[in-house]
């Protein structure tokens, strides 16, 4: 189970304390704790829309890292029972990936959502990747390694800023807490004063055995870089942790073209 740790990144980054965060949503300091350690059960899709709004990233965000059912689906589901048949057919008929977005693509065009009825959109990832910047199938003995080596493709997007520099923020980042989010996925990050979001992906040749939060070594990092905190920031983050509890190493892992793996990436995001 890694939504624990998801909370956790997002609440360091936010500046939020435990205590601050569990008075706000109103629970204690110890079950918040027991939550983001893996200790309890994924709060409720309710009570993970309170702390989503106090993290400030879409409550959606969360409810999926968790798998939990949104109370906006629920709610539609009661309102509308026809809804659960036509879902009942796509599983029946196992629909992939492109046929989902496919599906999506003639909703937008013949439903399209109404403003208010919408949350901001997520940024995306891959638009803030290149071919550069992406590093496949490296072997490395330690994570200090791999954050060599992404820094290395990252630095010339970070003005002022040297390699070695820019290793020391990743890693003094990672020391204020894990960027393990779970399912072989991490997102290190780093704030670079005036850096535009940029982002670099590695994937490893051989699993690496890591402290993880659900004890499954890590495959892939997505290595963030920005220029201010604030909430495009944390969203970028929970979304990474949201494609990786949707199988984001799985998918791109074994991948050894870059372009290959930024459509994949792309087919991936468009279904979330």
């Amino acid at each position: 189970m890694h939504l624990g740790a998801t909370i956790r990144l997002l609440r360091v980054d936010a500046g939020l304390s435990l205590r601050d965060l569990a008075r706000r949503i109103g629970v204690s300091s110890a079950y918040l704790s027991r939550v983001e350690n893996g200790l309890d059960a994924a709060p409720t899709p309710e009570r993970l829309a309170a702390i989503a709004r106090e993290l400030g990233v879409p409550p959606t965000l969360l409810v999926d890292v968790a798998h939990r059912v949104s109370p906006f689906v629920a709610h539609y589901l009661e309102q509308v029972p026809g809804a659960g048949m036509l879902f009942l057919e796509m599983a029946r008929r196992g629909l992939s990936g492109p046929q989902l977005a496919r599906v999506r693509e003639f909703l937008d065009a013949e439903f399209p959502m109404r403003a208010a009825a919408s949350e901001a959109p997520v940024p995306a990832l891959a638009p803030l990747l290149a071919p550069e910047r992406m590093v496949l199938r490296l072997t490395c003995a330690a994570l200090e390694d791999a954050l060599d080596v992404a820094a290395g493709r990252l630095v010339g997007s970070c003005p002022g800023m040297s390699a070695p520099g820019l290793v020391a923020e990743l890693k003094r980042r990672e020391a204020e807490a894990s960027s393990m989010v779970g399912n072989g996925v991490a997102v290190p990050h780093a704030i670079v004063e005036h850096a535009a979001p940029v982002a670099a992906l590695v994937t490893l040749a051989k699993p690496l055995k890591a402290e993880t939060p659900d004890g499954l070594p890590l495959r892939l990092l997505v290595v963030l870089v920005g220029g201010e905190r604030g909430r495009a920031h944390l969203v970028r983050l929970a979304h990474v942790a949201r494609l990786a509890s949707h199988g984001l190493a799985e998918r791109l892992a074994d991948e050894e073209q870059p372009q290959q793996l930024l459509t994949l990436l792309t087919e991936l995001e468009a279904l979330r």
